[in-house]
Formats: C-alpha cells, sequence, structure tokens
C-alpha cells in the first residue's frame, strides 16, 4: 500500500460499481474514456484503483501479471506532442522501474530512454515506446496506460497521433490497453481526428457520475481525519447532502470549516459555503465546460420548463455525467445556475477578493518578472495540496484580476508568459 496517498486506505467497496466496470474492460483488454463532469472525483476514484491493495485480484482476477502505468498530462509543461510521447516513455521507465519486471528489461527500457532523449528525435521516442511495450508483452507483463486528464492536449491531437494510438496496440498483439480520462468523449474533444466511427472500434465511453452517499462517506472520513474535524451522523448527513456526491465541493466544504475553527451546523451551511470564494468558482468552472444547448435546457429544467425530446437529446451530457437526474446533482451549484442573468453582464465590483489580493500582491512583490503558475498555486492556494487545482481556476482568476484593475484604471497591467505564468508590468 502507498501510504503516502490516502486513497489507498479507502475500502474495497469504494465505488464498487466503477471498479467493477473498469475491471471488466481492463481484463478484456478493452481501452476506455472515463467521461464526468470536471472535478467530479475520477482522479479521486483513479488514485484508489491504481493504489490500493487487493483491486486487481478483486476486480480483474485474472491471474496475468497487470502493469499499470499512469500518465498525468498535468506535468506536460508545453501541450505538444512531442513532450507528450517523451513523457509516456519516461512513465512506462518509472512503472518498470517499481515492479517486478526483470532486471534485463529494466535496463533494456532504460536505455531506450536515454537514447531517445539524446536524439530528440519523435520517430525515435515513439518507436522506443513500442520496443519498450513490446519488450514487456514478450515477458508476460500485461500493460495498461492511464492517460490522466487526457482533454489537455484535445488541440494538438492529429490523424498521425491516432494511428500511433492505435499502432502501439497492434504492437503488443491486442495485449495493451488505454484508460483515458476526460470532461468529454474523445470524438467531442476532437470530431476531426476521433471520429464516431473509428472510435466506436477503439474504446468505450463510460460516464462517471458524483459519488453515492456511502461513498463519499469514505471520502468524507478521511478529509475529517486529515482536518481533525468531528461531526455527528446528523451532521455529517447535513455535510453530504448538501455536495451530493461531489468530491471538490466536499473537499472544499470541509477546507472551509477547517479554516473557520468552528463546525456549528445551521440551516444557513448552504448559504455559507455558496459564498466561499473557491466553491463559486468551481460552480463558473462547471457552468462555462456546458456547451450553450447544454446551458440553455438546465437553465429551463431549474425554472420548471418543459424539455422536449430533441433539446433532451442534444444535452444528453447533463444526463449521462449526472449534472441532471430527478433534481441538479448539488444545491451549490443549483443556486448558481439559478442566478445566472441576475446581474447585468457590465456591472463590475472593484473590489478585489480575497484570492484576487492574493494574485496581485505575489504579482506586485514579483513585479515585472515571471511567476511561475505553479508558485502562483502555491502562494494563492495554499489549502489545495491535496486535491490541485486546475488550470481553468488559475486563468480565470487572472482575468478577473485584470477586468477589474483595467475597471479601476490601473497603470498595471498582467502580461501572459505563454505555458508558464505570468508577470505584472
Amino acid at each position: 500500500m502507498d501510504n503516502h496517498i490516502e486513497e489507498a486506505s479507502y475500502p474495497l467497496s469504494f465505488r464498487s460499481h466503477d471498479a467493477e466496470s473498469l475491471g471488466r474492460y481492463i481484463k478484456n483488454r478493452n481501452s476506455v474514456v472515463l467521461v464526468g463532469m470536471k472535478r467530479v472525483g475520477i482522479s479521486n476514484f483513479l488514485r484508489f484503483f491504481l493504489h490500493k491493495n487487493g483491486v486487481k485480484d478483486k476486480y480483474i482476477d485474472d491471474n496475468k501479471n497487470h502493469l499499470f502505468i499512469p500518465i498525468d498530462l498535468n506535468d506536460l509543461v508545453e501541450r505538444e506532442l512531442y513532450p507528450f510521447w517523451v513523457l509516456t516513455l519516461k512513465r512506462i521507465e518509472d512503472a518498470v522501474v517499481s515492479s517486478t519486471v526483470n532486471d534485463k528489461t529494466k535496463k533494456y527500457i532504460e536505455t531506450l530512454f536515454l537514447d531517445s532523449i539524446q536524439s530528440q528525435d519523435l520517430f525515435l521516442t515513439i518507436d522506443s515506446i513500442r520496443k519498450s511495450l513490446g519488450r514487456l508483452v514478450e515477458e508476460g507483463v500485461t500493460p495498461t496506460i492511464f492517460f490522466l486528464r487526457f482533454d489537455r492536449i484535445k488541440d494538438v491531437v492529429t490523424p498521425e497521433f491516432f494511428a500511433n494510438l492505435q499502432g502501439l496496440i497492434d504492437a503488443c498483439h491486442q495485449n495493451l490497453s488505454y484508460v483515458f480520462t476526460s470532461v468529454r468523449s474523445l470524438e467531442f474533444l476532437s470530431p476531426a481526428v476521433f471520429t464516431k466511427a473509428s472510435v466506436s472500434a477503439f474504446a468505450r465511453t463510460m460516464y462517471m457520475p458524483p459519488s453515492t452517499k456511502e461513498d463519499a462517506r469514505v471520502i468524507f472520513d478521511e478529509l475529517c481525519k486529515k482536518y481533525n474535524l468531528s461531526f455527528s451522523d446528523s451532521e455529517a448527513l447535513q455535510v453530504l447532502s448538501i455536495v451530493d456526491g461531489y468530491t471538490q465541493y466536499l473537499q472544499f466544504a470541509l477546507s472551509y470549516m477547517h479554516e473557520k475553527k468552528s463546525i456549528a451546523l445551521s440551516k444557513k451551511l448552504s448559504d455559507e459555503l455558496y459564498t466561499d470564494e473557491r466553491i463559486a468558482l468551481q460552480s463558473e468552472e462547471l457552468w462555462e465546460s456546458l456547451t450553450e444547448d447544454e446551458k440553455e435546457v438546465l437553465l429551463k429544467v431549474i425554472r420548471g420548463k418543459v424539455i422536449s425530446s430533441d433539446e433532451k437529446e442534444k444535452a444528453s451530457y447533463l444526463w449521462n455525467t449526472g449534472i441532471l437526474g430527478d433534481k441538479v446533482f448539488s444545491q451549490l451549484f443549483e443556486q448558481y445556475v439559478s442566478q445566472k442573468g441576475d446581474v447585468p453582464k457590465d456591472h463590475i465590483k472593484h473590489e478585489l477578493s480575497k484570492k484576487e489580493n492574493l494574485l496581485l500582491k505575489i504579482l506586485d512583490e514579483n513585479r515585472g518578472a515571471l511567476c511561475e503558475r505553479e508558485h502562483i498555486i502555491e502562494y494563492v492556494w495554499p489549502e489545495a495540496e491535496s486535491y490541485g487545482v486546475s488550470d481553468w481556476a488559475v486563468d480565470r482568476l487572472v482575468a478577473r484580476l485584470r477586468n477589474k484593475l483595467k475597471a479601476s484604471n490601473s497603470n498595471f497591467e498582467i502580461v501572459t508568459v505563454k505555458t508558464r505564468g505570468y508577470k505584472l508590468a
């Protein structure tokens, strides 16, 4: 068990339905795309699936030597294909080093990686990946590559890239499979590359809704240990009913109560959480991730209007991902959406929020110099070490501060340094 990964301590029954489905795909060597709304908890589930002792025996159970190779595309500084393939080869090497593969094969794959780095050649790098995976299969290993946050590279994928993914499977005699995680299906991300016909033969789509209350309680209990919080069962149910299985809301809610040094719950808790800047920003990120058709249907549902079958089909993502069911998945998100349009678009408050102030402060303290995105996150979101901060959240906070500086006729300007960060000029 990986003691530094808190999900490794979850019970084996955590999200059992999703674990059974994913295990079945892996057992049958089917590639799959895990699709869910932003920050719903897919990464949380996969950390459990990848690191919990007993998962392979319980959910795959085919007596094969499975090797899981996780590749978090948040580690890509440059969202381009050559760095993508280099990262893939490096993570294959990392996974092999900590595996039971024999030393000769470990050395072989290490040499392939070093040679590809020295050459800086795209073709050689992809060929080294092919050789590495082929060697593993020859040794009786069954590899599965997990491309986490695959939507980060949606703008650079090409038909050749897709052909290379398929070619690696062929080179492994169908013993290689992929697990992608994404906010959207592959054909939605890049319809020109991932056509419906090609994707149907390449990968299945598996939707990940918010957690059940039982599974959310597992996360809740672990976070309470972390923050040294204590709740009665009725109080825990109140918190869980507000976030309704959405992992990011749950993390923010408990972080909020930890910071307040008080966990006295009341009927006003939902309103208190709604006004928390992190939760408000997360609701905005969810809203902005929807298409215009989906936004329109969601607003109509909240306002009690009838939805036609055609509208429901166009907005099927809302139901597939669990944003909509019998009701909107979380009262926090419903409250945010229900107030859309209440404030005029040209109405900009000049007062800076807490995180806007922190952002301005770090930029000002480094005036004229680059502030790396990682440095900004550490300073502005010090509480986010365990659950991370999305690129969208950083960019949106910068955009809000830019608008307020402009509206107040400030002489300062925030300059974007592509893929790296920002500076104040």
